[in-house]
């Protein structure tokens, strides 16, 4: 009788089945859409030219020279990758008539994502903010690997809610830990304390850094089902409120609009690639998006 498989390895099967399988053949193996500037080291400096990618402007030499100059970078076989990922009490949460909570979806986007990686022969590694401090996975290249990172991550028990999340020493730890230049995802909702932008911004300075934001419909707007109790998910406040009212809807709609410009503001001020993944979505469109997206950013810089 086989031996059942253990959660990690069925997650890792499902997506390889459902995920990986159909962005194959939708980008036809072009994984560098996702992962441009993975696994990169300096080659040259040549004058830049309309449609280079702004971020590799030598601001030194161009200062030195009067001319813009971009640098040069060939692919490193073993490039490393890096996943800053937070498990906040917020990330538990999902819409109580839906099967996905923004932890699942966090799941399946480092599983999908360290598995491309991984047998491309790059190395991946985490770190993980669980509100016991920052936990270090150093970055391998396997499959195991990306086996060991699901089930850190399914293993991570939920977190009581008790004070709003502080995301700046998860990136500060990236900054003190990530020394070679590489591609780092940092998935959040991002519902958090002031004060994480400085050094996530730093990071995008000397890392192609995507932030990828997680949310669910309900966080966005209320359904019309009558009195009803708000609990917030990170301090565990509660606020009875009646959903009937269209004004608080409304209000309740506009508040997380500002929320999600104000957050879209804060990643273009650190130059910071972003992406918005909700519990909704169907992971392959997400991930094509993702990808248009960073396309798009390229050829427009």
């Amino acid at each position: 009788m086989p031996t059942p498989l253990r959660a990690p390895e069925r997650i890792l099967q499902r997506l390889e089945w459902r995920v990986v399988r159909r962005l194959d053949g939708l980008l036809q193996g072009d994984y560098r859409t996702l992962f441009r500037g993975s696994g990169i080291d300096f080659a040259d400096l040549r004058e830049y030219v309309p449609g280079d990618d702004v971020r590799a402007i030598d601001w030194n030499v161009t200062a030195r020279t009067a001319v813009p100059h971009v640098r040069e970078y060939v692919e490193d076989r073993e490039a490393t990758a890096w996943f800053l990922l937070d498990l906040s009490p917020s990330i538990d949460f999902g819409s109580a008539d839906g099967d996905r909570v923004k932890r699942s979806v966090l799941v399946d986007l480092v599983a999908t994502l360290a598995s491309v990686l991984a047998r491309r022969g790059n190395r991946v590694g985490a770190l993980i903010d669980a509100g016991r401090g920052v936990r270090l996975v150093p970055a391998r290249s396997s499959r195991d690997q990306v086996l060991r990172l699901i089930g850190t991550l399914v293993d991570e028990p939920l977190r009581p809610a008790t004070a709003m999340t502080d995301l700046g020493p998860l990136y500060q730890a990236a900054l003190r830990s990530i020394r070679r230049r590489g591609v780092v995802f940092a998935i959040s909702d991002f519902i958090a304390q002031p004060g994480w932008e400085a050094p996530l911004g730093l990071l995008a300075r000397r890392h192609d850094v995507t932030a990828i934001r997680l949310v669910d419909r309900r966080e966005l707007e209320l359904p019309d089902v009558g009195p009803m109790i708000l609990e917030d998910a990170e301090t565990g406040e509660q606020l009875y409120v009646d959903s009937h009212d269209p004004t608080f809807r409304r209000r309740f709609a506009e508040a997380a609009d500002q929320r999600t410009t104000a957050l879209a503001a804060a990643f273009r001020r650190g130059g910071i690639d972003h992406a918005t993944v909700s519990t909704d979505d169907d992971l392959v469109h997400a991930l094509l998006r993702m990808a248009a997206r960073r396309r798009h950013r390229r050829l427009a810089g």
